[in-house]
Formats: C-alpha cells, structure tokens, sequence
C-alpha cells in the first residue's frame, strides 16, 4: 500500500481529482466562497491526515505539477501579446497602474512583515505573494525564502482577490473597465483575474495585462530590497 502512496501516479490523480472536484463544487453552488482551488487543497490536506500519508509521499506525483511552473512563466508573454492593441491604446493609464500597483503590494507586504518583527526568510516567503505562482516561487527562491510559504501566501492573496474583488469595485466605486482589471490583476493575479474575467470580457483582458506586466515589475522591484 505504501508503494502506491509513492507513485507519481498517487499525487498526480489526486490533485486532478481534487481541484476537479472543487470546481465542480463551485460550478453547482454558484458561490464564489465555495472556490476550486481552496477546496482542491482543503480536500488534499484532509485526505493527507485522515489517512496518514506523508507529504514527501504525495509530493512525488504533486512535484510534476510544480515542474510546470517555469515554462508557464513564458506564457504570461502571451497575454501581453494578445492585448497589444489595447495597451497601445491605454499605454500611459496601464503603465501607471501597474508600477503602482507592484511597487505598493511589494513595499506593503515588506514594511508589514517587518512591523509584525518577522525574520528576513519569512519577509521574503511572503514578499511576492501578489504575482503568479511560478514568478513568486523564482523570487521566494532567489531571495532565501520558504516556497512553502510563498505558495500558501499566493494562494490565499488570489483567492481574497477572488472573492472581495466585485465588493471592492463596488466599495471604491471603480466602475470603469481599465481601473477594475488593473486593480483586480495586480493584486491577486491569475485566481483574480479568473473572477475579473466574468465580471466583463474588458475587465478580464485588463487584469490578464496587470497580471503579466506586474510579475515582470515585481521581479524588478524586489532586486531593491
């Protein structure tokens, strides 16, 4: 029994089964607490403790997964590719948006670790947690953080984004297109961005675009601290 915990088959299958169990869960409730990807990982911790199983052991099959991570960095090349004409179009508003927006959501999360009085491993674990996983993994790695921790942070920063953004539009009174998918993209990248894409065909162009541009920004940012 052991050696099937330690296929790669085991961790693979799971975490397929799990996020299409969790999106499938959303799909049928409608509500948008109930999101794929907290789920996925609820079910997948649950499963890993009710039985005993070791994360190294899950971990085998759920590495192949994280092996995608640095070729989709190439893939965020795509989105600003296919929204050329609009970021031609809204050159100065998108460029500013989103040098705001990375440089706030990196010096933020910086200076509030260091109020908190945390150490410089965890400051940089949690420092990239507004970019996409494969960017934020490459920073945590290059600046000595945890990738444990980066990927928790990630995670939870997208979902929040996922599930406050229609609230916080509506709260701001961000009502155009352009000023909710910047917002939306770079602060809670591609989870956020899922969101942004059902609130408006626009909004979800604009946050794919905030999302790209911000992980490239980001990774410029962080070389300053």
């Amino acid at each position: 029994m052991n050696e099937i915990f330690y296929s790669a088959a085991f961790g693979l299958s799971l975490s397929v089964a799990a996020y299409w169990l969790g999106i499938t869960i959303q799909k049928k409730t409608g509500l948008v607490i109930f999101n794929g990807l907290l789920i996925a990982g609820a079910l997948i911790i649950a499963l890993l403790l009710a039985f005993d199983i070791p994360f190294e052991a899950y971990n085998v099959g759920g590495s192949l997964i994280s092996a995608f991570m640095t070729p989709l960095t190439v893939v965020l090349a795509i989105s600003i590719y296919e929204n050329r004409a609009l970021l031609k179009k809204r050159l100065l508003p998108v460029a500013v948006g989103c040098v705001v927006g990375a440089v706030t959501a990196t010096f933020s999360g910086y200076f509030l670790c260091r109020l908190l009085g945390l150490d410089d491993v965890m400051t940089m674990s949690l420092l990239p947690k507004s970019v996409t996983t494969p960017v934020a993994l490459s920073i945590s790695n290059e600046k000595g953080g945890l990738a444990s921790i980066t990927m928790a942070a990630v995670v939870l920063t997208g979902v929040g984004g996922n599930l406050l953004a229609p609230l916080l539009c509506k709260l701001f009174r961000t009502q155009g297109p352009t000023e909710a998918g910047l917002a939306i993209g770079a602060c809670s990248h591609a989870v956020g961005t899922a969101r942004a894409m059902e609130m408006g065909k626009e909004i979800g162009a604009m946050s794919g675009l905030a999302l790209s541009l911000c992980a490239i920004i980001t990774s410029v940012v962080v070389l300053f601290i």
